[in-house]
């Protein structure tokens, strides 16, 4: 197979991209909208990229139709927002968060969780996920403009829930207790607890 971005149906190429570039992890992302609503939503375009200062980036992009996803437009309007742990006993739930709601309504509403205050931010974290990353905005920095485009939302750690029951011995975190899930192509997830250790050189 060959594609050329520059000349294939777009769907062709994000259906590629989601294929080939594996596991991603997910953002589990609460925001809150101006009215007060808390939105949830999973976003398998993220990661980490730097420790000093902690920084995440995670990409919301634009729907098929190219308007604005909720948690764009509330990142935009609060300038924060709140990564929680996409965790294999809440699978489920992470699934049902992907659904398109109207603005002026929760996806808690559909998951059936709950949500309990951050430190440094308003925006409130999820209570039943382990681990929670309290964020501040830095930049919104959009790559194109049509359906599927970028939006790498660059955000700030300002504070690190880790509950300790995912916690080893040493006070790391392990991956077996933590079972992040993650995102492969179509339908496609997998798990973080089938492991292989090599030292590094």
């Amino acid at each position: 197979m060959h594609i050329d971005p520059a000349s294939a149906p777009i769907l062709e190429v994000y259906h590629a991209l989601v294929g080939v570039v594996t596991p991603r992890p997910i953002a589990w992302v609460t925001t809150l909208s101006q009215a007060g609503v808390v939105n949830l939503a999973p976003f398998s375009f993220f990661n980490a990229f730097g420790a000093n200062p902690p920084i995440v980036v995670f990409s919301p992009t634009l729907r098929r139709d190219g308007t604005k996803k909720d948690t764009l437009l509330n990142i935009e309007w609060g300038k924060e927002f709140v990564i929680n742990a996409a965790v294999e006993p809440l699978a489920e739930q992470v699934n049902l968060s992907s659904r398109e709601l109207p603005h002026d309504q929760s996806e808690l509403e559909i998951t059936g969780l709950s949500v309990i205050t951050s430190v440094r931010v308003k925006t409130p974290r999820l209570a039943a996920s382990p681990v929670s990353l309290e964020c501040e905005l830095l930049q919104i920095l959009p790559i194109g403009s049509g359906p599927i485009s970028a939006n790498l939302v660059i955000g700030r750690v300002v504070y690190v829930h880790i509950d300790d029951s995912v916690l080893d011995d040493r006070g790391k975190v392990d991956p077996r207790k933590l079972k992040t899930i993650a995102r492969l192509g179509g339908d496609s997830y997998c798990r973080s607890t089938d492991l292989f250790e090599m030292k590094r050189p």
